[in-house]
């Protein structure tokens, strides 16, 4: 049985579809695998711990001279993300109906859903197309993590005011502390970076498992039409400026693409804005229930758009002429 050669023949094979496989366990059969010990430490929450092994492993290929192109790509995918969210949130709050929703969606949704990228999928996506600089962006599209950018937007539209507690520092620090531990062992000894660099590749289709086990396609039927269109909206506006972006400047165009998802833990983000400005409560629970759609929309079809994207750049020369040393 030719498993890997079949998922090599799809793109983002190693990556989508044991996503998908997860995520239609955790739809029809969500306690199949939380029957604890090693099975459901494996299985449905690993995905932080490989996602941070991953990012440690990242950090050895990375020297003191190439950092800055790493920084360079992470501070560009959060500011233009945050930016495209921010302005079509505008957008929306400028045309809003007399209910406050443009095109069936709420603007808090809008904002909400674009600036906040899911980095399960990033490193997915960049370990495949990308190489280690990509990767080791994605500490800093944590920034986006939570509410904290959601709020800032709504700020500068004079929606609302700031509150504690929105941003920690320390966040920041525990994500970006495992690639530092990865650069510091790289530049130390390069047969030790080498060799953790030999696997891994082999932790993706696992953390990937385990991240579908955490969506439930049932959020797509509770967010409607309105939820997959902000999901469509997401992939293809996000991702696609991302690409052109990434493009222009000279840096793999697949990797800026990959940033056109939703995360997670942007469901709560209109729970807390209510708790910092109860005049949102009218759109709160539909907001919520929309970015819960984009998040599942996104997971599938950011991989299938991104596959697109790679076969048109295979007309160039494909990625490989930006994953190479001097690029």
């Amino acid at each position: 049985m030719k498993i890997k050669a079949t998922l090599d023949r799809i793109p983002g094979g190693m990556m989508v579809v044991p996503l998908l496989v997860g995520a239609c366990i955790n739809t029809f059969a969500p306690n199949a695998l939380r029957i604890g010990g090693f099975t459901e430490a494996l299985f449905v929450n690993s995905s932080s711990t490989l996602i941070a092994l991953f990012l440690l492993i990242a950090g050895t290929q990375i020297t003191f001279k190439t950092a800055g192109s790493s920084v360079g790509k992470g501070v560009t995918l959060l500011v233009f993300k945050w930016a495209i969210g921010a302005l079509l949130g505008l957008i929306a709050i400028m045309f809003a109906d007399s209910n406050g929703l443009f095109l069936g969606l709420a603007p808090l949704a809008i904002i909400a859903a674009m600036t906040n990228s899911n980095g399960g999928l990033y490193i997915a996506l960049a370990g495949q197309y990308g190489k280690e600089d990509d990767k080791a962006a994605y500490p800093f599209l944590a920034l986006s993590d939570g509410p904290f950018l959601t709020m800032v937007a709504l700020s500068i539209f004079g929606a609302m005011g700031f509150a504690n507690g929105m941003f920690s520092p320390m966040s920041f620090v525990a994500v970006l502390l495992p690639l530092l531990v990865g650069v510091v062992i790289g530049n130390l000894d390069r047969d030790m970076a080498d060799w953790l660099h030999k696997g891994s590749d082999k932790l993706v289709p696992f953390f990937a498992f385990s991240l579908g086990m955490g969506i439930n396609f049932s959020s797509i039927i509770q967010g409607g039409l309105s939820g997959i269109l902000l999901g469509v909206m997401t992939v293809l506006i996000t991702g696609g400026i991302g690409f052109l972006l990434f493009r222009a400047i000279g840096w793999n165009p697949i990797v800026g693409a990959s940033e056109g998802s939703t995360a997670g833990n942007a469901v709560g983000t209109p729970a807390a804005i209510l708790a910092a400005n109860a005049s949102f409560a009218p759109i709160a629970e539909l907001a919520t229930v929309q970015i819960a759609a984009s998040v599942v929309t996104t997971a599938i079809l950011l991989p299938i758009f991104i596959g697109f994207l790679s076969k048109r750049l295979e007309k160039s020369g494909g990625v490989a002429k930006y994953n190479n040393p001097t690029s």
